[in-house]
């Protein structure tokens, strides 16, 4: 994942200069110098190191920091507002026209994944944001463009403008005409690529921008190019005046150095953010959710944004209710495993957790088989020993057991997990209710040997 090594490196730096007993210009000097390191092993530009360090020193030692009771928390917040700043602030998000559609034009290197850029925006925008959008094939060159813009448009479900092999420049004015006609919300212009920056392509480019008057200009660049990715959108800025950068890939580059230099480099904001293949893994880059992220802080609005996604609030409600309460059965617990599945990864959900201890990827990996194991054993289960699992004998155990292709040692390790479940969420209502934390603490937080107890 993006940043896994300098957050990692960091928390190491912080958990250091939180343990002085005192700030002084000696140890901010030495915390600095390892932040330093830290930035430049993760492929951060000189230049962008070079200042960051400048303003954190200069912000750091100043009295009202000196004098405040915990200095160390303080060195934080300021590391964590000055990369908020390296990734762009408030800057990331689109300002979409009331009375028109916006118009976004997508431009970068041909190999980059642009055409399936194009389709995941219209998906985010479509489906997250309730947009009508339109897409438009403006790639007449590359073979297969045109074909994969329109397999891309029925996945996603919106309309796309297809003239086939025409003029890139009159096939983006008949879909401008088109949106504002039919009133869509965004219309979305899939340019062409090259192999490389050329006069041609960007003459096409510039063509494309005077016939339309884009309202945003994004280009996509590839996070694993790392100080490449910086050029190439100097290159493009400099010929098209960018809005705004897609960059995909955060999800396979833990050292981040482009997205925290790119910004500072070119003066363009990250606006959206891709972590994975599939049309939904494109989101709004939020800069203050990322830096959580990078301090080891964890993203709390993300994780309940990608809840809200999954789970009914007045069924949620209702759930949360029985499971406090401590009458849910094992159709409500696979029921939440469900969901929780459905909003990603267990390692990416875990990293949205603030406080979250380091998950190996052994023990991540365990965590996704025993939630497997476990969907397959209570679908294995009559409804009766669903919904009461203390009908369960030895010979039940047995059945489910052989029906399911597993071990009895397997069954007693989910109903132990159920009721572990089931004493943890009375506990945490009594806390809820008192205040008090329970003797011994929540049973079943600890550990990835077993999610559902988590």
């Amino acid at each position: 994942m993006a940043f896994e090594s300098l957050s990692d490196k960091l928390s190491q730096i912080f958990k250091k200069i939180k343990g002085q007993a005192r700030i002084t210009e000696s140890n901010v000097e030495e915390m600095l110098k390892e932040i330093r390191i830290a930035l430049l092993e993760a492929d951060v530009n000189y230049k962008v190191v070079k200042e960051f360090t400048s303003n954190v020193k200069e912000k750091a030692l100043g009295t009202e920091v000196l004098s405040k009771l915990n200095p160390g928390q303080m060195i934080v917040g300021i590391v964590h507002d000055e990369i908020e700043k390296l990734l762009g602030s408030n800057e990331s998000e689109i300002d979409y026209p009331t009375t028109r559609p916006c118009v976004i034009m997508l431009v970068g290197l041909q190999g980059s994944g642009k055409t399936t850029s194009a389709g995941k925006l219209a998906y985010l925008m479509k489906n997250k944001l309730k947009k009508k959008v339109l897409l438009a094939a403006c790639d007449v060159y590359r073979p297969a463009a045109i074909d994969q813009l329109e397999t891309i448009a029925k996945q996603v479900g919106v309309d796309i403008v297809n003239e086939g092999k025409g003029d890139p420049v009159k096939i983006a004015s008949h879909a401008k005409k088109r949106a504002f006609d039919d009133r869509y919300d965004v219309l979305i212009i899939d340019t062409a690529g090259r192999l490389q920056i050329d006069e041609q392509l960007m003459q096409e480019l510039n063509n494309i921008k005077d016939e339309v008057k884009p309202d945003e200009i994004l280009l996509l660049v590839d996070a694993m190019a790392g100080q490449d990715a910086v050029n190439v959108a100097n290159a493009f800025n400099e010929k098209l005046d960018l809005s705004g950068i897609i960059m995909s890939k955060l999800d396979g580059d833990a050292r981040g150095g482009a997205a925290l230099s790119i910004k500072h480099m070119t003066g363009v904001p990250i606006k959206f953010s891709g972590i994975g293949e599939k049309l939904t893994d494109l989101d709004i880059f939020h800069p203050d959710r990322m830096a959580d992220r990078i301090l080891g802080m964890g993203d709390v609005m993300t994780l309940v944004e990608k809840a809200k996604e999954e789970f009914d609030e007045k069924e949620a409600r209702k759930t949360a209710n029985k499971m406090m309460s401590g009458e849910f059965d094992l159709d409500d617990m696979l029921d939440q495993m469900r969901k929780v599945q459905k909003m990603g990864s267990l390692g990416g959900l875990l990293k949205l957790i603030p406080g979250m201890p380091k998950v190996t990827p052994e023990q991540l990996a365990a965590g996704e088989r025993e939630m497997k194991n476990f969907e397959v054993i209570i679908n294995s289960m009559t409804p009766e020993e669903r919904h009461n699992p203390d009908v369960f004998k030895y010979s039940r155990k047995i059945r489910v057991a052989n029906g399911s292709g597993k071990s009895v040692a397997d069954i007693n390790r989910v109903l132990k997990k159920y009721e572990q479940m089931k004493d943890m969420m009375k506990k945490m209502e009594q806390y809820r209710k008192t205040g008090r934390m329970p003797p011994g603490g929540f049973p079943g937080m600890g550990g990835m040997g077993g999610f559902p107890g988590m």
